[in-house]
């Protein structure tokens, strides 16, 4: 299998290939180098449940105990034999399609003899250029949206889709994911982030409204402060310059949340805007802390509102989580404010999971929070894992999450939620990161 030829041959065919005909160019050129069969593309749905083909949009592969959906879960490739076992029939791998941590799908393919090492490794690369050609075909085309489909978006959900980053995004010292629900319905909760040079900055907004008027207002807000960053404006006044334009076009009738983080790459300082009702929950060697920010009100209530930087230190090895009040203060039907304990619970269960699955489980959760009700407000949800760079002492002003004295008389029951959760989720269960 020589690398450099294959990889060559397939950017260089779907480079001149039309955008929405990725997979009928890569069959028979995967046929003649590898003697490949079976090639689909499965394409991760918006609400992260399951994969669909992109040439039989009415199959899917749902993302628990199969052999795709662990590849797309761990990002990591999975290989087992060939639909028809015995000898001679061929292995099959599983490839996670990803761009710089920003998850795709997967390539699958059947080639006819076992995969050493360095042949995976190859394959692994050809998955990372079919990656980058889909992510650039679906800037021409509409058939690798509709293939991550469903079922039909709202208008309200087109517009919010439209103004999303990605899924994820990963560089040495971080590595993030995030999620909206309900996927095709969703009002105005967004995520945002951006990395330029050594600073990294992520954002969740949340609108108070619902519907189109609701979308229309976050597709102001995220607009005026990309604006801002993009112009090199701080922080605080990325928040101030969003405030002004919402006031300017609303009076104070309408108005919007928004947490915004900025983190030093070199250093792991960071500094943080809260404006309104996200939270951001931090994960630190085993215990849940939930940062105590100030409110500074949100964008767009009153005419002029000054914001101000918020600092602190991130430590190796944290996992931050920015949450929309449609996640921590969602309540069960018991009135249990999903952000108390249920979710720095999650938190630690999952504290040995990639930040796909974490946001994906957290989703999950929520949903049993609230014995599977429908959601009552948008859920936005970012997670970061922070490797950093050094290790700077931790200066963050937080208290523990989920920890009354009335809830440690609980804690016998509370383990075993948390267990049954790891179990639940085939995780193991960490006691610290």
């Amino acid at each position: 299998m020589r690398d450099a030829e294959l990889l060559q041959s397939v950017l260089a065919a779907l480079d001149h290939a039309p955008p929405d005909a990725t997979v009928e160019v890569l069959r028979p050129l995967l046929a003649d180098h590898l003697g490949a069969t079976g090639v689909r593309l499965l394409l991760a749905n918006c609400e992260l449940t399951a994969l669909r083909p992109v040439l039989d949009p009415d199959s899917r592969e749902v993302l628990t105990d199969t052999p795709a959906g662990a590849a797309f879960v761990t990002q990591e490739p999975v290989t087992c034999a060939a639909d028809g076992g015995g000898s001679g029939a061929g292995v099959t791998a599983y490839l996670p399609l990803t761009v710089r941590g920003d998850r795709i799908g997967v390539l699958q393919l059947t080639v006819p003899d076992p995969l050493a090492a360095a042949e995976l490794r190859v394959l692994q690369r050809l998955a990372g250029v079919v990656g980058y050609a889909v992510q650039a075909a679906a800037r021409h085309t509409d058939a690798v949206h509709r293939g991550s489909r469903s079922q039909r978006l709202t208008l309200a959900a087109e517009l919010q889709w439209q103004l999303l980053p990605g899924r994820g995004s990963r560089a040495t010292e971080y590595e993030l994911a995030a999620h909206l629900e309900p996927a095709y319905r969703v009002h105005a909760d967004n995520y945002d982030w951006s990395h330029d040079g050594d600073r990294l900055v992520l954002g969740v907004t949340d609108a108070a409204r619902r519907g189109n008027v609701a979308s229309l207002l976050t597709t102001l807000a995220v607009t005026a402060m990309r604006n801002a960053r993009r112009a090199g404006i701080g922080l605080a006044d990325q928040a101030a310059l969003a405030d002004q334009a919402i006031y300017a076009h609303h009076q104070g009738r309408e108005y919007i949340s928004t947490l915004l983080l900025a983190v030093d790459l070199a250093s792991g300082h960071a500094s943080a805007v809260l404006a309104g009702s996200p939270r951001l929950f931090i994960l630190r060697d085993g215990q849940v802390l939930q940062a105590q920010l100030t409110d500074e009100g949100p964008l767009g209530m009153f005419e002029g509102t000054e914001y101000t930087e918020q600092e602190f230190d991130l430590v190796g090895g944290d996992r931050l989580l920015l949450v929309s009040d449609g996640i921590h203060a969602a309540r069960s039907p018991g009135s249990e404010p999903f952000g108390g304990v249920r979710l720095p619970d999650v938190l630690r269960a999952t504290a040995t999971a990639p930040v796909g699955a974490v946001v994906r489980i957290l989703i999950e959760e929520l949903f049993r929070h609230r014995d599977l009700a429908e959601l009552e407000d948008d859920a936005a949800v970012l997670c970061l894992d922070w490797a950093g760079r050094t290790t700077p002492a931790p200066t963050v002003r937080a208290e523990a999450a989920g920890a009354t004295s009335a809830e440690l008389r609980a804690m016998p029951t509370r383990l075993a939620a948390v267990t049954s959760l790891a179990d639940r989720h085939s995780l193991p269960l960490s006691r610290g990161r």
